[in-house]
């Protein structure tokens, strides 16, 4: 799949290594490239676990298989060779931790430690490969913040608004645990292939909804349908998006894939990027779906009185020539399409 003024792609076949191809972006992502004719290697930790998707995958000879774990130098040694470029999805989905006598101690010992490890682990396997030539680096919108170092609210939210280390330390709000291994891996990442010589690129994902091929459904999939759900864990998590970003910033399953392959493709790509086609407070979010769903919801969170929101900005990647295909009633549609058919929810 080529975007206009792409210029990666072109010529011989193209063959590019999905790491962490089980999970809900990693899954969509391999389907998307399977479809537009592209060679994959997708890693897997556990295949035996991933029956449904690997039944999808098995009418093709464009893809290759590879066992590999994060935690093992050299796993990918085997997944990345041969390839033109490789997208690191895989990550740790840890959001909080039970309380422990010594939390912070505990956190980055078993959370923050292996999640850089891992992603140098992988840089460390595109070194080896001399046909690797560029790295898109999947990161988080939980690695930023709507709010200065004072705790003002900021109008507009960009890539350059990343979240104080310091403060998800001291306060540790709802899902610190995910935002501060993706906020540090991400910036190991950064410096470990500056300092090596590795092409890199990163895609800052909002709140990705839509249709999945997991099993399971996906964490972000419940965030954005907590309100109808009223799950409590969830509902906590939209809700501290909320108040820290300033609003909360969606994207489609089939755009947040486009926009990973793009990333890839367009050599003028540099730094950063916030993927999302809009973004909506929670009070808009829960109308939009009380819409959609033919049925009255509840306002799930109060907010504060004179409450200004903020808007999250996509400016940097439509400048670079992305477009997006799909807005915020495609997402809610297709969201809510996929939750009753496999039966999260139901709306009679």
């Amino acid at each position: 799949m080529e975007e206009e003024g792409s210029e990666r792609g072109r010529g011989s076949p193209t063959t590019y290594c999905v790491t962490g191809a089980t999970g809900f972006i990693g899954s969509s992502l391999v389907n998307l490239l399977l479809q537009n004719g592209y060679n994959v290697h997708a890693t897997l930790r556990h295949p035996a676990k991933s029956l449904k998707l690997l039944s999808l995958w098995t009418n093709t000879d464009r893809l290759q298989l590879f066992k590999a774990d994060l935690r093992e130098e050299g796993s990918f040694d085997e997944a990345v060779k041969g390839c033109d470029g490789v997208f690191h999805v895989a990550a740790s989905m840890t959001f909080n931790v039970d309380q422990q006598d010594n939390i912070e101690e505990y956190v980055q010992t078993n959370v923050i430690n292996p999640e850089i490890k891992g992603t140098i682990n992988v840089l460390k396997s595109c070194m080896k490969s001399r046909s690797v030539k560029r790295v898109v680096l999947t990161s988080t919108i939980s690695t930023l913040t709507g709010k200065d170092a004072n705790g003002k609210r900021k109008r507009f939210v960009d890539e350059s608004c990343q979240t104080f280390v310091d403060q998800v330390w001291k306060n540790k709000p709802s899902g610190w645990v995910y935002a501060l291994s993706k906020r540090l891996s991400e910036d190991a990442a950064f410096k470990f292939a500056y300092e090596n010589g590795i092409d890199i690129v990163s895609v800052i994902t909002s709140t990705v909804s839509g249709p999945f091929l997991t099993s399971n459904v996906p964490s972000s999939v419940q965030v954005l349908m907590a309100p109808i759900t009223r799950d409590p864990n969830f509902l906590r998590i939209v809700s501290t998006v909320n108040e820290r970003i300033g609003s909360v910033a969606v994207v489609h399953t089939k755009d947040i894939c486009r926009a990973h392959i793009f990333l890839m493709e367009h050599t003028k790509g540099k730094g950063r990027y916030l993927c999302c086609v809009g973004s909506y407070t929670l009070s808009e979010l829960t109308e939009r779906l009380s819409q959609h769903c033919d049925v009255k919801l509840e306002r799930c969170v109060d907010e504060k009185q004179n409450w200004m929101r903020s808007e999250v900005g996509n400016k940097k990647l439509k400048d670079l020539g992305f477009e997006f295909e799909h807005g915020i009633d495609d997402i809610i549609k297709d969201t809510v399409s996929s939750c009753v058919q496999c039966g999260f929810i139901s709306l009679t």
